[in-house]
């Protein structure tokens, strides 16, 4: 295996062609809640899973969770921002991944109770009952979140009453394509956790179009047709007429983000520190980065993958807040303290808290690129070399 294949893959594609990602094997955890694990388990259900192994044939089922009262809060990352990896880890660990192979067009009683589960703005109850007690090995993925024990279903039933929103079932019962639906959704105030879900259930689109979408794919796509929409309005929009500079930190992942003038164009950073759980034979930093200009992207940033349109998404949503367009370039550092993956929302919660907060205003880019060096464990230099906004040298740019 390459060193170059291992950091674009992040053990979530098994590019290298094993059954499994041999790092993430060495963070298997054994938690103690397999004592308490037998064939039959009730209780509440934040959400659904679908996998992707072996699609069109895959995995589904619902979450159950151990405990009422993080129920709602396990499978909420929009909720977790502030919280270590031993919270995550934790809340993830509660909940029971229930797995029944399915074909993606499938449509029965059991996806119509999974949908229902997906649709619900509360934990559902439910009561399952599985082939052999659920097995704890705790996994970890770049994109979504990390999962806990899981076992092959049997039978799976609703107990509770599913909370339904008016304007959900108005939605999905219009015979609709998914990004419309979507992004009716989104402006209703639905976020892009709950509309991940609700993809992945395969309620949405045209009634003889809809299909079950693996969550990994779900929570990109969502990202994907929601930046789309707003990337479409941005670009009839004023654009800023100084350089912005936003930055955060959590997770052991530090953001600084540049705004400029221009028409809409974006590229994001990706600069892992040697011995992290990727880079683990890296002696320096590897620098990865995706860009797209004016138009958009035609092909997947493979380099990247979901974390890019995590952050893509997060500063579309900030220039469509404040109606201009912008050229904008996203540094993120992923410092050796970042030992367990917990998916792209890390991203995205990252770029939205930065632009909570107010920026610091320059005139020009080196004035913008002096200060977020301050900042940067690796020299400007070395992102310079590899960006293709900043080779695009404006007088403007630097008096």
């Amino acid at each position: 295996m390459s060193r170059q294949l291992c950091l674009s893959c992040k053990g979530g594609r098994l590019l290298c062609g094993m059954s499994s990602c041999p790092l993430l094997k060495k963070l298997e955890v054994q938690a103690p809640l397999t004592e308490r694990i037998g064939r039959d388990v009730d209780g509440p259900s934040p959400s659904i899973f679908v996998g992707w192994g072996g699609y069109p044939q895959v995995s589904v089922g619902q979450l159950t969770s151990f405990s009422p009262d993080t129920a709602s809060a396990s499978d909420n990352p929009g909720g977790w921002y502030g919280l270590g990896f031993e919270d995550i880890i934790a809340y993830r660990s509660s909940l029971i991944r229930s797995k029944k192979k399915q074909g993606v067009f499938k449509r029965n009683g059991f996806i119509d109770d999974l949908r229902e589960i997906a649709l619900s703005v509360n934990p559902v109850e439910v009561e399952a009952r599985y082939k052999n007690p659920p097995k704890f090995s705790l996994e970890f993925n770049p994109v979504s979140q990390p999962m806990g024990p899981s076992g092959v279903l049997e039978k799976m039933d609703l107990t509770g009453n599913p909370k339904i929103p008016r304007r959900v079932d108005s939605v999905v019962n219009d015979d609709l394509k998914s990004q419309t639906q979507v992004g009716m959704l989104y402006e209703s105030d639905f976020d892009v956790y709950y509309l991940s879900g609700v993809l992945s259930s395969g309620i949405l689109g045209l009634e003889d179009k809809q299909k079950m979408v693996p969550t990994r794919w779900s929570i990109t796509a969502i990202d994907g047709m929601l930046a789309k929409k707003m990337m479409e309005e941005i670009r009839g929009c004023p654009q800023i007429n100084e350089f912005l500079v936003f930055e955060n930190t959590y997770l052991e992942n530090h953001f600084e983000i540049i705004l400029m003038p221009g028409a809409w164009e974006f590229e994001l950073f990706e600069a892992w520190s040697p011995n992290t759980l990727w880079t683990m034979n890296e002696s320096e930093p590897v620098i990865q980065v995706e860009y797209e200009g004016h138009d958009g992207r035609t092909k997947y940033a493979f380099n990247e993958g979901g974390g890019y349109y995590a952050g893509r998404l997060a500063v579309a949503e900030y220039l469509s807040k404040i109606r201009r367009q912008a050229r904008a370039i996203v540094f993120r550092e992923i410092y050796e303290g970042y030992v367990v993956p917990v998916g792209v929302w890390e991203v995205r919660e990252n770029v939205r808290h930065a632009f909570t907060k107010k920026p610091k205003r320059f005139q020009s880019m080196r004035e913008a690129l002096s200060d977020i060096e301050t900042r940067l464990r690796i020299p400007v230099r070395n992102y310079t070399d590899k960006s293709r906004i900043l080779a695009q040298k404006r007088i403007t740019d630097y008096f």
